[in-house]
């Protein structure tokens, strides 16, 4: 038995549940949305993938004279021996802070914890100077983001999680006067004020900025103390950023827990809808975060755009199989209450969603059509926010 889903109703359900201004709404950004920043002819892509991102920080620390080996080969060299991926930045900062668990006092696989220490901070240091861009213009689909969420009050904060490091978002929202709170307070070396995260003492037009994965612009004192600052010449501190999802010290005064602990309330909020753009689902400690929370709360609602096909995402594919209130909205497919289905319309006209919609030739003698859902790419999605922002203002109108 064939399934399908109607691609214009369920078009139509997520315009509307966006209009809610009673409804917890969170988008959930992650590492494909930078990818989708439009950039000259010519130019790289203005943040590259992970892949890209270890092959310029490989280059960057690896020596230059082949008869020579530095520290960074010889820890490429361990992850080689302990058949870890080397193409992985992630993985090979999940490796250096694993050795430093055991390291102290001691040596593990020829590191000291300072020679440990060292390379930690090289590539932290390595990934801000490559991460640490703006956005091009202010037509980005960040900028379209940020221009829906100030297009109406809401009742309920919008809340936005995002595991990249980058300070785009950030930009954005200080480029259209987005207010908003990143859970940091003061102006010099803003400290972590988790009381206010946790007990919600926040303005409710304020919007949530939820930086699960650390950022360019958090450092770590000496003291373990995190603040965080755009006076890099002035931090004596460490760059914060943690893909590793290494508790550190099992401390909930950290960010890292107190952002995860967040991610859950939020879902657990009832009727709250996540959007999660940009995220192959191929980080196993949010996916069970993820879960879990949808499995404490059945009227709850995750909806993952995802670019390209459908079978491109099998981790995506497996979960949402058995979570009904997990949908995954492929380009040519979906999975919605568990049933995976090909996207078809019973409108004439498509078009009457354009932003969201591409029509496409199923074959060379174009006698059939199929639908192919562009909300995947972040720059469509941001097309389509910004078509919902003269929507928000007629509703507005007409409330009045």
């Amino acid at each position: 038995m064939n399934n399908s889903h109607n691609l214009i109703k369920h078009i139509k359900f997520f315009r509307h549940a966006l209009s809610q201004d009673k409804k917890p709404i969170g988008f959930f950004l992650s590492a494909g949305c930078p990818l989708a920043v439009s950039m000259p002819e010519g130019k790289e892509p203005l943040i590259p993938d992970v892949a890209k991102l270890t092959e310029y920080i490989n280059f960057e620390l690896k020596s230059k004279d082949n008869c020579n080996k530095n520290s960074y080969d010889n820890l490429l060299e361990e992850l080689n021996k302990a058949q870890r991926q080397i193409n992985n930045i992630e993985d090979i900062l999940s490796f250096i802070r694993g050795l430093k668990e055991v390291a102290i006092g001691n040596s593990v696989r020829g590191f000291h914890a300072s020679d440990l220490i060292e390379l930690e901070n090289k590539i932290c240091l390595s990934i801000v100077n490559r991460l640490n861009v703006s956005l091009p213009d202010n037509q980005s689909p960040y900028h379209k983001l940020a221009s829906w969420i100030n297009s109406i009050d809401r009742e309920k904060p919008l809340e936005v999680f995002t595991t990249n490091y980058d300070l785009l978002m950030e930009q954005a929202f200080e480029e259209v006067f987005v207010p908003y709170f990143d859970g940091f307070v003061g102006s010099r070396q803003s400290f972590f004020d988790l009381r206010a995260l946790e007990d919600n003492l926040i303005p409710n037009h304020w919007t949530r900025l939820w930086k699960i994965h650390g950022s360019i612009n958090w450092f770590q004192k000496e003291n373990k103390e995190v603040f965080r600052s755009s006076l890099t010449d002035e931090t004596k501190g460490s760059h914060l950023i943690y893909p590793s999802h290494l508790k550190y010290e099992q401390s909930r005064k950290m960010p890292y827990l107190a952002l995860i602990d967040q991610l859950t309330r939020f879902i657990r909020q009832s009727s709250s809808l996540l959007i999660l753009s940009g995220y192959s689902f191929n980080d196993e400690h949010l996916n069970d975060t993820i879960i879990n929370a949808l499995k404490s709360n059945p009227n709850a609602m995750v909806i993952a755009l995802l670019f390209g096909n459908l079978n491109n995402y099998p981790k995506a594919l497996h979960l949402a199989s058995n979570r009904s209130n997990l949908a995954i909205w492929g380009a040519d497919e979906a999975i919605i209450g568990t049933v995976r289905g090909g996207w078809e319309s019973q409108v004439d006209d498509p078009t009457i969603e354009k932003h969201a919609i591409l029509i496409a030739k199923k074959d060379d003698h174009n006698t059939k059509e199929s639908l192919q859902l562009q909300l995947g790419d972040f720059a469509k999605f941001g097309d389509f926010l910004q078509s919902l922002v003269g929507d928000n203002q007629i509703r507005i109108d007409n409330e009045k």
